[in-house]
This record gives C-alpha cells, sequence and structure tokens, in this order.
C-alpha cells in the first residue's frame, strides 16, 4: 500500500517491547493456570479470538456497548492498535501515546506478577 511512516521508530519499538512483554504475561499466567499444554493451548485460543475482536481492529471500540468498551481496557491489543495508528500514521511523541502505553505498562506488570506468583506456588 505503500503508506509512509510517519512516527519515530525507537518509540515504536519501545511500544512493541512493551507489548511482546504483556503478551508473554498473559501466556504465562494462562500456562500456570493450567496443568496440561493442551489446556494451555486452548486457554490462549479461548482468549485470543474475542481479544482480536475486540481490539479496534475489525470495529471502533467507539462504536461498541459501553460495557464492551470497559472491557477492552484489559486487552493488550486493543492498545498496541491505538498505538501503533498514532505512530505509524500520526507521527505521535511520547506525551502522545502515553494515553495507551500506560494501561499497556500496567497489563504488563499485573499479568507477569500474577504468573509469577501462581507458578512459584505451584513448584513449591
Amino acid at each position: 500500500y505503500q503508506i509512509p511512516f510517519a512516527g519515530s521508530l525507537a518509540l515504536f519499538y519501545f511500544t512493541m517491547v512493551i507489548y511482546g512483554l504483556s503478551l508473554v504475561g498473559l501466556g504465562l499466567l494462562i500456562s500456570s493456570l493450567c496443568s496440561t499444554q493442551q489446556q494451555a493451548f486452548i486457554g490462549v485460543f479461548v482468549f485470543m479470538m474475542p481479544a482480536i475482536l475486540l481490539s479496534g481492529y475489525v470495529s471502533p471500540v467507539e462504536n461498541m456497548p459501553v460495557w464492551l468498551q470497559n472491557l477492552t481496557w484489559i486487552n493488550p491489543i486493543r492498545h498496541f492498535t491505538d498505538i501503533t495508528k498514532q505512530i505509524y500514521l500520526k507521527d505521535a511523541s511520547l506525551d502522545i501515546v502515553w494515553n495507551s502505553l500506560w494501561p499497556l505498562l500496567v497489563i504488563t506488570a499485573t499479568t507477569g506478577s500474577a504468573a509469577y506468583a501462581m507458578f512459584r506456588r505451584k513448584v513449591m
């Protein structure tokens, strides 16, 4: 489509790392809840399908009912989709991206900590 990248590549890579860590945290959390690999696979599938549909990629979050809009705040895909649009198309700075980045940081810290605690409890 030859759409030019308008924003900061360093900022985009930084947010991509945070997004990746949030997905790792979610994956570890799901894995720590499951006792077999098959359960974990199904758990990830059950999480990812609605997460993609509710991310704003298919339809805007603003067009969803209010209760679904509130539910999308715990979805890391929603926040990274917003960040990607802002950086890629609008040359947004960290000040603008921060509104979508801080929830991603909270999701990363929460899921990572919960997965660590649950895994540690399982091992000991």
